[in-house]
């Protein structure tokens, strides 16, 4: 019988500070863009007939960081949706047309002859 070999280890994470002062920030909206070298995430919050968007995080990753980044966001949604439940995506329709657009009106019903 051949042993097999050990697996190793994975790498311990530096602990994070986190400031008391850190302003939390919500976001609903990010535009992407790269370069050779980089990504861009241009996180803004857009509110319904509001004024258009302002950047108030900008987040610039090697693309390695940034693969890296999708993968973990992908594992810990799995985790999340495993606990939750399955988070559903609007199906046609954009993300933008889902949250921000207005809502039908309502129909009349049918009259009656």
């Amino acid at each position: 019988m051949t042993a097999q070999p050990a697996k190793p280890k994975a790498p311990k994470l530096p602990q994070m500070v986190i400031p008391d002062d850190l302003e939390i920030e919500y976001v609903n909206l990010v535009r992407i863009s790269h370069s050779p070298s980089e990504l861009v995430l241009d996180f803004a919050h857009l509110l319904p007939g509001g004024k258009p968007p302002q950047v108030s995080s900008r987040i610039v990753m090697t693309p390695v960081a940034a693969k890296l980044f999708v993968l973990a966001l992908g594992e810990n949604l799995k985790k999340f949706e495993a606990t939750h439940g399955e988070i559903k995506i609007p199906g046609n329709k954009s993300l933008a047309d889902y949250l921000f657009k207005p809502s039908d009106p309502p129909q009349e019903p049918p009259k009656r002859s």
